[in-house]
């Protein structure tokens, strides 16, 4: 089994009201030394499948269903491989 984490974020050319709103309210807290903030979602998946399936699982799984590709990307991280 594998657990891996799929990051979804906006790509950067998309506006990021949520982030911006975090980021003002940072600042309205006194620091004004953070410079942006991103707002994004992940998902830890436990795939039973061989190693070298994991990828194409993953591809497969973010594309047709957790990321909206007008607006959003994706990265992934493997947390654990038994």
């Amino acid at each position: 089994m594998t657990k891996v984490r799929i990051f979804v974020t906006y790509k950067p050319s998309v506006f990021d009201p949520q982030g911006d709103t975090i980021k003002k309210t940072i600042h309205a807290l006194g620091h004004d030394e953070v410079a942006d903030v991103q707002v994004g979602k992940f998902f830890d998946l436990t795939i039973d499948a061989q190693v070298d399936q994991v990828a194409k699982t993953v591809k497969e799984v973010a594309e047709k269903l957790l990321v909206n590709f007008n607006m959003e990307t994706y990265t992934y991280q493997v947390m654990e491989e038994n």
